[in-house]
């Protein structure tokens, strides 16, 4: 009797662990992630201790709220086919200049479309004619029809104003927070009659002061007029970003939302 309670228990305890090791890795190796991005970025120059700063930190984002994302430094490969694959398009300080016809075409299309989401950063605006490269009218118009102008070059903090606190990008963000060390951009135009304006800086905060001000002063937007989701964020120049929670808490909100992943529907453009 007691052998075959044995032998009993060790079929049971055999089987137990047969279940664990087959079952669990089957269930985590067949679960699909709940997006698939394509990060842009701009490797080098002045904007790199940012950038290298963002990938770490989107690497564990990826991680916490499980997505996967391919890195590329320039947009050669960018075609209709190939950016169809992907839910959501980051564009980590990648100026709108260096881009083929075709890579154009497919992003333009990508955007009209909504094909996916999209999140730009900081020099994702800087809009004119640079490094030999011309204007980009479309995106351009994208971005609320604006001509990069000028920036505050030492970097200064300044208090952003959230002016809607409803919309998904906010949410566990206070009314007004604050940005140090940003190279704050100025435009040829307000871009606020075209774009819809999340939320915008008080120019009376900037520590040091500054006279290079717009008057009114949108940073973070959306353009609704596109199918995508889509949201610009200004800040992006210097890694002290993500020693900010708030700045941390933007931009996942935006990624999260831009994918279509926090559980808000498509009239929440």
């Amino acid at each position: 009797m007691k052998t075959t309670l044995t032998r009993t228990f060790t079929a049971l305890t055999l089987a137990a662990a047969v279940l664990t090791l087959t079952a669990s890795p089957t269930h985590a190796q067949t679960t699909p992630p709940r997006f698939h991005a394509i990060v842009l970025t701009e490797r080098g120059g002045i904007h790199e201790p940012f950038v290298a700063a963002a990938m770490i930190w989107l690497k564990a984002e990826a991680k916490r709220d499980d997505f996967v994302f391919d890195t590329f430094t320039n947009p050669a490969q960018f075609t209709k086919p190939f950016l169809a694959k992907y839910q959501l398009f980051i564009q980590l300080n990648y100026p709108p200049y260096r881009w083929s016809d075709e890579a154009k075409t497919a992003f333009q299309d990508y955007i009209e479309q909504g094909r996916g989401g999209w999140v730009g950063l900081h020099h994702a605006s800087l809009l004119g004619e640079f490094d030999g490269y011309p204007m980009w009218p479309w995106f351009s118009d994208f971005m609320g029809g604006i001509r990069f102008k000028d920036y505050i070059a030492k970097r200064v903090s300044g208090t952003v104003v959230v002016e809607d606190a409803a919309h998904p990008c906010f949410t566990g963000l206070p009314p007004k927070f604050v940005i140090h060390e940003e190279e704050w951009y100025t435009w040829d135009k307000d871009p606020r009659p075209n774009v819809h304006v999340l939320a915008s800086v008080d120019e009376s905060s900037y520590q040091p002061s500054s006279d290079i001000k717009m008057g009114d002063h949108p940073v973070i937007w959306t353009n609704e007029k596109m199918k995508a989701r889509n949201v610009y964020i200004q800040m992006g120049h210097h890694p002290t970003l993500f020693d900010n929670d708030n700045y941390k808490i933007l931009l996942r909100n935006s990624i999260l939302w831009a994918a279509g992943a926090n559980g808000t529907n498509s009239a929440a453009k």
